[in-house]
């Protein structure tokens, strides 16, 4: 890892989320206390930004310098927030397409998903702040680059983004086996957030109920479920298709 993808110290840290430098995560030493780690604990809280306690051999592995039991890994694109991007988007006259990604953990599904909402024209891609992808060096060159060009907001959680853009007009159509439409028979020519939920679990019951649409794709083989990443792609390509035909 290049020293400049990360920070270290307590102190230095804290001051880096104050100042708003995009942190991906913070390493924290198993065990780890004191006052100057509360303040850490606390000001990561205040802003949103994940903490996962390491075995202290992992900090050594990035840095033999005095960490003193934090590191802090900084993301490799900016994060952008979905409170910036949806005034923007109507503000420019756009019909938006929003892609979720709902406990989406892995970097090649991540990266597939990005290359493909970049080509359809999907105006952002939304993940929450824990159990989740995060954009790291590996995320953008499984995306072919295509993390350059999309941004990525990173929210409290799945559940208040759906909120969010719900509230700002946006139909929510969650992609699920448990779907009684099919996802052709959806109307995407509005302002749309596509939802796609985690490999193995799906789409959270909480935001599924939010939805306003479940849609589900026609499976006839033998296997019983579509790559998360692909079926992204399904869903975007119909929305483009349906949007082509509509003009907008």
């Amino acid at each position: 890892m290049e020293k400049s993808d990360y920070i270290f110290g307590l102190r230095a840290i804290i001051e880096a989320i104050e100042a708003g430098r995009d942190i991906d995560k913070v390493l924290l030493k198993k065990d780890f206390s004191g006052d100057l780690a509360k303040d850490l604990l606390a000001k990561t809280k205040e802003y949103g930004v994940l903490v996962k306690r390491v075995p202290v051999e992992k900090l050594n592995r990035i840095t033999m310098k005095n960490h003193q039991g934090a590191i802090a890994i900084l993301a490799a694109v900016p994060y952008q927030r979905l409170e910036h991007i949806i005034p923007r988007l109507y503000e420019e006259g756009r019909n938006p397409l929003m892609i979720v990604l709902d406990g989406v953990t892995d970097i090649r599904n991540f990266g597939a998903i990005a290359r493909t909402a970049c080509c359809a024209g999907a105006d952002a891609i939304v993940i929450p702040s824990h159990n989740s992808v995060s954009i790291t060096a590996d995320a953008v060159k499984t995306s072919a680059g295509a993390l350059f060009h999309i941004p990525v907001c990173r929210e409290v959680s799945t559940l208040d983004a759906v909120k969010q853009l719900k509230d700002n007009g946006y139909k929510i159509v969650a992609a699920t086996e448990k779907g009684a439409a099919c996802y052709t028979d959806i109307d995407f020519s509005v302002p749309v957030a596509i939802v796609m939920g985690a490999e193995e679990t799906g789409i959270s019951d909480e935001v599924l109920r939010m939805a306003d649409d479940l849609a589900a794709i026609p499976i006839v083989g033998e296997i019983g479920s579509l790559n998360v990443s692909v079926a992204a792609g399904v869903m975007m390509y119909e929305a483009v298709r349906q949007r082509a035909i509509a003009g907008k």
